[in-house]
Parts: structure tokens; sequence; C-alpha cells
């Protein structure tokens, strides 16, 4: 029994008060008349216990309209996340990565340049710069703003300039440096407030180093690497290049591109709604570019430009070509064009001012004339067509004509460098003391006499190499020029005449060759008679033709020989070693002086190296036998 003082003095129909304010429970089992009254609009109440009270507050029809409800709303959750998982489920799970994701590029370091001794001809110097895409950037406008004005104002860097470089990639995703080549003050400055600038991130990069600064002629063979420019990021971008990324724009730098460039690596970063880093993902290390050892001496090198220096100073002329090479294998030990420039100037673009004094310098020090440079060879050409000679069977090393002074057909004279002529004179003498007679027959004959003719003269030559690159491993190569008698008709409107013929059988006329094609079939008589492929690069391999028998070969080499012995180069009799070659006097023009060459190889018993050497309007030949003998003097004290 409970007692229970009411606040209200009424009654509940369910639970009488008694007297005193007591109240008694109702057992629903008693046989109380009131109990039975009360529930008698439920009949089936006391026989459903777990409802008997819920049941008097829902009715059945709203109970199955609530379940209904709740199921229904139940079952349309279940389609839109259905839809969402599934059908779109893809769409929506890059968008949530894209948000927490982040991907960051691993520069790889250039492949550094050797010589063939191992000094370091080009190197990195570490660099910083500040990269971002407009996907990092916060996606509001007024916050991208922000962070891109305090980054601006705090760096000091132009604003205007960094929403430029912004606008001007297509993609958001691409990534685009805002500031290239920062300080080390800034840029340690910039790493401790990176959380200060969401989406832009510090990249450690990397600037080019030449030693060119000492040695300019080295330019024209290293190159330099530039910033890439629209046509090759189209070409490069599916190889991971970057619009801001360096590439080699000339010589081994460009065509060893693919060997220095190395593979990039990649960080997937988890990142916060505001950009900042939570974690490493995963991370993929970058993989540098190759080591490239060269062939060339840098020493040799650097003595080269020390005697052209010495040799042209107080002379008219400044412009030269000078070729080292091993005759054997190819390998260029030296490659020199002067005048030269610093690749240095290029490697973080040069001012326009700078670049117009170079254009217009009438020395032209940015062209590579060694190897792009298209010159009348003079007599250095003569032993190419003395082996044509002998390899057609024409002549043999018996075979004389004489020389009185020069040689005429009708009313035109075509005389000897010597007035007086040279006299009876074999193929030993014809190249020893350079006897155009002698070419002249052989070129194009006389009435008593068949020479080659224009056909075979240039079919030899090509034989040697002339009229196509010799696959030397920098672009640019020039292949000179192999006229015909097509050609002049259609360039001059003119026939072939036999003083044409002539001309060209002594290195004039309209035959032009580079001073590495000189060098290169200069090497046929120093190594045996094989046709070799001269290169820059140590890994390039041995390319070797055989062009030239043994017996033509030895007959060419003992003319070259005879040059040095009392011909036109005796003067090289001093050497410390014994040596071979040919002069040669290109006329070019009939107001300039004459180019002056020479070419040839030494020790003439074992040939270690081929040199050529072009002096441009250098005079008869007094200019360029004197650089030779500097050079082989200093190279084989060297060897000792």
């Amino acid at each position: 029994m409970f007692h229970w003082k009411a606040k209200n003095k009424g009654n509940h129909p369910l639970f009488p008060l008694q007297e005193g304010g007591q109240f008694e429970v109702v057992d629903a089992d008693r046989g109380d008349d009131f109990f039975d009254e009360a529930l008698a609009d439920y009949p089936d109440s006391a026989k459903q216990p777990n409802r008997s009270f819920v049941g008097t507050v829902i009715s059945r029809k709203r109970f199955y309209v609530a379940a209904a409800s709740v199921i229904g709303i139940l079952l349309i959750f279940i389609a839109k996340t259905s839809a969402l998982q599934i059908w779109n489920g893809q769409e929506y799970r890059l968008l949530a990565e894209s948000n927490r994701i982040r991907e960051r590029v691993l520069p790889a370091q250039r492949g550094i340049i050797y010589d063939r001794d191992g000094e370091i001809l080009a190197k990195n110097e570490p660099t910083f710069h500040v990269v971002t895409a407009k996907s990092l950037l916060p996606s509001k406008e007024n916050q991208r703003e922000e962070v891109l004005r305090t980054f601006a104002e705090r760096f000091h860097l132009s604003l205007d300039k960094i929403y430029q470089r912004i606008d001007e990639v297509e993609s958001d995703d691409e990534a685009v440096v805002l500031v290239d080549e920062l300080s080390y003050d800034v840029a340690i400055a910039f790493a401790l407030q990176t959380e200060d600038f969401p989406g832009l991130d510090l990249e450690l990069g990397s600037r080019r180093s030449y030693i060119t600064d000492e040695v300019p002629s080295l330019s024209h063979l290293l190159g330099y690497t530039g910033v890439v420019n629209v046509e090759e990021f189209e070409e490069f971008q599916d190889q991971g290049y970057r619009r801001f990324d360096h590439i080699g724009k000339q010589g081994l730098e460009r065509s060893y591109e693919a060997l220095l460039h190395g593979t990039f690596g990649q960080e997937i970063l988890e990142v916060d709604a505001l950009g900042n880093t939570e974690r490493i993902v995963s991370k993929t290390d970058p993989i540098n570019g190759e080591n490239l050892h060269l062939t060339v001496d840098l020493d040799l090198h650097s003595y080269i430009e020390y005697v052209l220096e010495q040799r042209m100073e107080g002379t008219d002329t400044s412009r030269a070509s000078i070729v080292v090479m091993e005759p054997e294998s190819g390998a260029l030990l030296a490659l020199v064009s002067w005048p030269a420039f610093d690749a240095n100037v290029f490697t973080s673009g040069i001012d326009e001012e700078s670049y117009n004094e170079l254009l217009n310098d009438e020395d032209l020090p940015l062209f590579p004339r060694a190897y792009a440079g298209d010159y009348p060879s003079g007599s250095t050409i003569k032993p190419i067509y003395a082996a044509s000679a002998l390899m057609e069977g024409i002549i043999d090393d018996h075979t004389t004509f004489l020389s009185t002074g020069g040689i005429r057909i009708g009313p035109w004279f075509f005389p000897d460098w010597r007035a007086s002529g040279h006299g009876k004179t074999d193929v030993y003498h014809a190249i020893a003391d350079s006897v155009n007679t002698f070419f002249y027959m052989i070129g194009g004959g006389n009435e008593s006499f068949t020479g080659l003719g224009i056909e075979k003269l240039m079919e030899y030559t090509a034989l040697f190499g002339f009229g196509s690159p010799s696959g030397l491993d920098v672009p640019g190569e020039a292949k000179g020029f192999l006229p015909s008698k097509e050609w002049k008709r259609q360039a001059k409107g003119e026939i072939w005449y036999i003083g044409d013929t002539y001309h060209v059988a002594i290195g004039q006329g309209d035959f032009l060759t580079t001073p590495l094609q000189i060098a290169r079939a200069t090497a046929v008589f120093a190594n045996g008679g094989n046709l070799v492929t001269p290169h820059l690069a140590q890994n390039a391999g041995l390319q070797s033709d055989k062009i030239v028998p043994d017996d033509t070969v030895s007959i060419v080499r003992e003319g070259m020989r005879r040059t040095v012995s009392y011909g036109s180069a005796r003067s090289l009799r001093s050497l410390p070693v014994s040596a071979a070659g040919k002069t040669g006097t290109a006329q070019w023009s009939t107001t300039r002086p004459h180019h002056s060459w020479f070419t040839g190889f030494a020790p003439f018993e074992e040939p270690e190296v081929v040199i050529t050497v072009l002096i441009e309007e250098g005079g008869d030949d007094y200019l360029a036998v004197p650089v030779a003998k500097d050079i082989l003097n200093w190279w084989f004290a060297q060897g000792d």
C-alpha cells in the first residue's frame, strides 16, 4: 500500500483516492467493477500486456503510417547512398582525394660533364624556386589573393609578375614557378614561414655552371641549358618536363639531353583544408642524370686558345678552327672554334643587349666554325685526289707529269704556284710541293691524258666523307658542298668547263668542306685506310670503315711525309717526333687575304694525333703551320 498526498483534490478515473489522500494500485485481475468499466472500450488490452499502454495513446492506423514513413525514408537514404557510392562513387572519390592529396615533384640532378682526365666541365649549382598550381591555392578568391599578396610583400616581389605567371598556364593542375633562383637567405626565410602560404612550395633546383668562363672555346661543344620554350614543352611534356624546367639547347647538352636529364621523383602528400602537409603518403625518389665523360682534353683546349691569341696578335686575322683527333678511334681531343663565348651567360637567360652584342660581332663568336663552317679546302684536298687517281688506276707511283709553270687550255692558262714550274713530278713530289699541274692532269686531264673528271672526283670525295655530315655527336654540323655539272646549270645557267674541274682539282672553285671533314679524311692516311666517325663522348663507340687499300695509303703517307721533310711544311722538322702533313691556301675573295690551312699527323710511324688548322684570312700558309707546330710541341712534351 502506497501513501500519496494528492495535490489535486479531484479523483482520477483509474486511480481513485481513498480517504486521507491514500491510493491503491489497481490490479487488472481483481474483480473490481470500476476497473471493468474503465477498460470496457479496450476489450483486448488485457490480453496484450506489451501494448496495453501504447494502444491507449497511438492507434494501430497511426502506428502503421509512422512505420511506413520511417521505412520509406530509410529506403530513400539507402538509394541515395548507393547512387553516390556506386554510380558516382569514382567521381566523388577523386574529388575527395584531390582535396586532401597533393603531388610534389622531386627534381633530378643533371649529370656532370667531365673531360678525358676527369676534370669537371659542366656541373650544377643549387638554386631555390617557389612553385604552385591553381588547384593548390585557396579556392576562395579573397583568400587566394591574400596569400599571393602577402607572399609578394614579404619577399619584395612583383605581384603583377606572379599573377602573370599563373595566368600563363591553362590547366589548373599544371605547376607554375612563381619565383626562380631565390637567394639562399630568402629561401630559408620562406621555408620557416610555409604555413603562411598554403599551396606554395619551396623546391630545390639547380643552375648549370660551365668552365667556359676560363676556356670559352668549350662552349661550342658543351652548349648550354635554358628554360623550356613553347615548342619544346609541347614535345617533351609527356616525358615529365614542366614549363619552367631547363633543357639542353645547344651542343652536347642538347644531343645527350635524355642521358643527362634524369628522371624526376614524386611525393604524394596528405594535406589539411588549408593545404598544410599532414603526412607523406608515398615517395618515389628521383633518378639523377648520368654523367658524361668526354674525349676532349681541357688543358689542350686551353693551350690552343693561348697559342691562337699569341700567334694572331698584331695580325689582321682573328678567326680560326683547330681539330685534334685520335686517328684510330675518331676521339676528338680538341675542337676549337675561335673566337668563342662563355656559355654561363645563357644559363640564367641572357639580356637582349648582351645577346645582340654577340650576334653583331663581325667575328661571329657564337658560330662553331670548326664543324659548321663551309670553306674552300685549298691544297689540303690534294692527298684525297691523289688517292682517288691511284685507286681508279689512272696513275701509279711512277707516273710523272712535267710542270713548266702551269697548263694552257685554249685561251686560258692555269698556273702553278711557282712561276718557273716544278719540273718532272710524280705523286710523292706533287703532294710534298703541292704541284698544281699534276692535279690539273689527274683531275681534268688534257688532249693526251684522261683525268678523273668532275663526276669521279666528287664520287671519291664522297667516299672520304665530304658532302655529308661526319656523324659528330653535336647538332649543327655542316655537310660541305660537292659541285656538279647539273648544279652549275641550274644555279648559274652555265655549262661545266674543264677549267671548273681544274679549279676543283687543286682545292679552289665551288668545292666546300669543314675543318672537321679535312681532319677526318687525313685520319684515313694516318690509320691505314679507315674512315672513322669523330666523336666527343667516350661511350660513343668506334665506327670505322676500310675505304683505301694499304698500297695507296703507303704512297700518300710518304708524299705527306715529304711535305715535312723538304716541302711546304719543313719547319715541322724540329718537332720532337716525326710528322707528316699537307699545307693549303684557299682563295675565297678577290679583296681579302687567303685562308691558311695545315693538316697532318704525328708521329709518322705510329700516329697518335691528327691535327687540322684553319686560320681564316691567315695568308698563304705562314700562320697555320706555326700554330700546328706550337700545338704538337706542347702535346708531345706533355706526353713525356
